[in-house]
């Protein structure tokens, strides 16, 4: 059997209908190389996306877990560690430090631990207290789901110094 242009004019409706289906109404606020959002929520944050301004984690508090220190923050967007996360580091290293591609921007390649916990992380593995060594600061950025750094520029620090003090000294 073969098609003439009667038969495709009759399947244009079809073919349009379905690319209209899949094209959906909203305009990505993702940046290039993340994920795309899938609902944008004027009151919280993007589900895993980058809005416009970047993807922002604010460290909100810190204080004494045990031996190690329970960091607060908030992020504007929700956070998967398939996708994008938090990469956690003691401010030895540099943003760009703490990204898989570390060598391509021209710097050693640091340790950072990548979680998508929210609101609460407790220090651990290459970034418990134990590991710091002189740090009393601990620094949090965004990652992509390749562990790449998104905004190198986009990183907030917070002094410990406090909660360490109680921590070394058990008080």
């Amino acid at each position: 059997m073969t098609y003439g242009f009667t038969q495709h004019i009759r399947l244009l409706p079809v073919a349009l209908a379905l690319l209209l289906a899949g094209c959906g109404g909203g305009a990505s606020t993702a940046e290039p190389g993340t994920e795309t959002a899938t609902t944008t929520d004027a009151q919280g944050p993007v589900a895993n996306a980058c809005p416009a301004e970047g993807c922002q984690i604010t460290i909100l508090n810190a204080e004494r877990d045990g031996d190690e220190i329970a960091v607060t923050w908030e992020a504007n967007f929700v956070p998967d560690i398939s996708r994008n996360h938090i990469h956690v580091y003691w401010d030895i290293y540099t943003a760009d430090q703490v990204s898989s591609d570390a060598e391509a921007r021209g710097v050693t390649q640091g340790e950072w631990v990548p979680t998508d916990v929210v609101p609460t992380f407790v220090t651990q593995d290459v970034v418990a207290v134990a590991v710091r060594g002189d740090s009393t600061t601990i620094c949090v950025t965004a990652g992509d789901r390749d562990h790449v750094v998104v905004d190198a520029t986009l990183v907030d620090c917070r002094d410990v110094a406090a909660p360490l003090g109680r921590v070394e000294t058990g008080a």
